[in-house]
């Protein structure tokens, strides 16, 4: 059975970024800010999205964020650690 697509419209607000359908979360990543690191605590992704590549969707916008800020990334969350590791063009921002 085939899941059906979800359209991707990752929000942020709160320190954390998510998707959702009708006021329903799916997916999220929560990250508790400092002065110079964002510090990524959790991420979630509901079964019906699994496979889809949502959680890597996350950890990147994660990842813009803190470029954008001029932040760091301590990936605490195993989940967000092992995508960064995965993809050197997420490195930039990881602290060890």
């Amino acid at each position: 059975m085939q899941k059906e697509a979800i359209t991707m419209d990752i929000k942020h607000e709160s320190n954390k970024f998510f998707v959702e359908r009708e006021s329903d979360e799916l997916a999220s990543l929560a990250y508790t800010p400092d002065d110079e690191v964002l510090t990524v605590v959790h991420t979630v992704v509901s079964p019906e999205l699994e496979g889809q590549g949502v959680g890597k969707k996350l950890v990147s916008k994660v990842v813009q964020y803190a470029r954008d800020e001029g932040k760091s990334i301590d990936a605490q969350c195993s989940f967000a650690r092992s995508v960064i590791e995965k993809h050197p063009e997420f490195q930039d921002v990881l602290i060890d």
